[in-house]
């Protein structure tokens, strides 16, 4: 599976967890791009794609 349908098929997770966060929904959006510039960033694949994504 590429990093591109990883990411997609973790992303509403991601938003769920970031919107409880932080309460609002643009900012919710901005901290799952900016969780998508990291991991795309990153030189090696994570051996646990969802462990790297979450924020704990």
């Amino acid at each position: 599976m590429t990093r591109v349908a990883e990411f997609e098929q973790l992303r509403p997770l991601l938003f769920s967890i970031a919107y409880r966060i932080l309460g609002s929904v643009s900012e919710a959006e901005d901290a799952v791009q900016e969780t998508w510039l990291r991991y795309e960033a990153s030189p090696t694949q994570p051996t646990s794609t969802k462990a790297f994504l979450r924020p704990w």
